[in-house]
């Protein structure tokens, strides 16, 4: 998987948003992080894998997923002009 950076960085009101814009087989790679988050998918479709093995794929009619904090997880676009959101309060833990 080749590693994003986010095409958008907003802070509203204590939460951030990073929103992705990613190509096939782009995306985040497996990493993990002390927060929350919340990952969802408006355009093309993602695979979110956790370190369990359980994984889902999401996209625009997907319901947004709730990543907890301490588990490894990552992010893959499956498909060219795909764009996730991201959204977390870093420092609310």
């Amino acid at each position: 998987m080749i590693a994003l950076n986010p095409k958008f960085q907003v802070n509203y009101d204590g939460a951030n948003i990073y929103i992705y814009h990613a190509n096939k087989n782009e995306g985040l790679p497996k990493h993990d992080h002390v927060y929350n988050h919340l990952t969802m998918c408006h355009a093309g479709s993602c695979l979110v894998s956790l370190e369990n093995g359980k994984s889902i794929v999401i996209n625009k009619d997907t319901q947004p997923v709730n990543l907890k904090g301490n588990i490894k997880h990552e992010i893959e676009a499956l498909e060219d002009n795909t764009v996730f959101v991201n959204v977390f309060a870093e420092g609310k833990y």
